[in-house]
């Protein structure tokens, strides 16, 4: 069973043939409302793998609220702990992707803002007996420490969106995943053997279009990832770590776990939207 501790969105994404730039107005060519949320999102991704998935969160007492709780039904996710607030609206995330697939995203956090140690106390159980706790960056650092304190499995942890790491959190995750922009904020670099100077014992860097990389005892290991028509990057990262979570709660040791998951990831770069091509596991075989 897995464990997601995290956050839950209504994204509004946007194409275009360009990014905007500062100041700059540019006409879409489309858009779309959808559920999700890095935790949500990674949530999701176990779960259409065939993981038993519970989500930890909070959403807005609205419409998109609701809409997220369907979506997380639709999924087979479970979301007895996902609290409903009528103080803050649910998260929000506008997206705009141009037509290289490349996107920029800002984040409302709304009532994700809201989930704290309480939160993660009354999950307890859930944590203690998940085989794998996945964790991300878009919640309280406070309820993120106390998740990866409370369980007793593999604790993942996704950097992101990328800030320093506290020591208490390092000592308590397993496995850390970044992108190389996130692992030069931790480490001074975005060389994946800069990794190897991080108080974590398995760290997996993703390179986008290049795969992976499995820095682990001082050596690092290169996946590639397979060639796909890439129509929008949004929410590859999150297949990527939905996938790798999958693969250590299914058995996998962390060196077949990683493969698999990158192509899960280059997967989900073939449709718009962050979960349109999150694929199943027919389809990741």
């Amino acid at each position: 069973m897995i464990t997601v501790v995290g956050s839950a969105n209504r994204d509004l994404v946007v194409t275009s043939e360009v990014l905007p730039g500062p100041g700059e107005t540019v006409l879409g060519s489309g858009h779309l409302e959808t559920a999700g949320g890095k935790g949500a999102n990674q949530a999701v991704a176990a779960a259409r793998l065939g993981a038993d998935v519970a989500f930890v969160g909070a959403v807005g007492d609205d419409d998109a609220g609701s809409m997220l709780l369907a979506a997380f039904a639709d999924e087979g996710v479970g979301v007895e702990n996902v609290a409903i607030t009528d103080t803050v609206p649910t998260g929000l995330a506008v997206i705009t992707v141009d037509e290289a697939g490349e996107n920029t995203i800002v984040v409302s956090p709304g009532a994700n803002s809201l989930v704290g140690p309480g939160d993660v106390a009354a999950a307890g159980s859930l944590l203690r007996t998940a085989v794998v706790t996945l964790l991300q960056l878009e919640i309280p650092m406070a309820a993120v420490i106390a998740a990866a304190q409370t369980a007793d499995g593999t604790v993942m942890l996704n950097a992101a969106p990328a800030q320093p790491l506290p020591q208490a959190l390092l000592d308590a995750i397993d496995v850390l995943i970044v992108n190389q922009s996130e692992l030069a904020v931790l480490a001074g670099s975005a060389d994946p053997a800069a990794a190897s100077e991080l108080a974590v014992a398995v760290t997996v860097v993703t390179l986008g279009a290049e795969g992976a990389a499995l820095v682990a005892d001082g050596s690092v290991t290169t996946y590639p990832a397979p060639a796909v028509d890439v129509v929008d990057t949004t929410g590859a990262g999150d297949a990527f770590c939905g996938a790798l979570a999958a693969g250590i709660d299914a058995g996998l040791g962390i060196e077949d776990a990683v493969p698999r998951a990158v192509a899960a990831g280059a997967l989900a770069t073939t449709g718009l939207g962050a979960r349109t091509a999150m694929p199943t596991a027919t389809e990741l075989r």
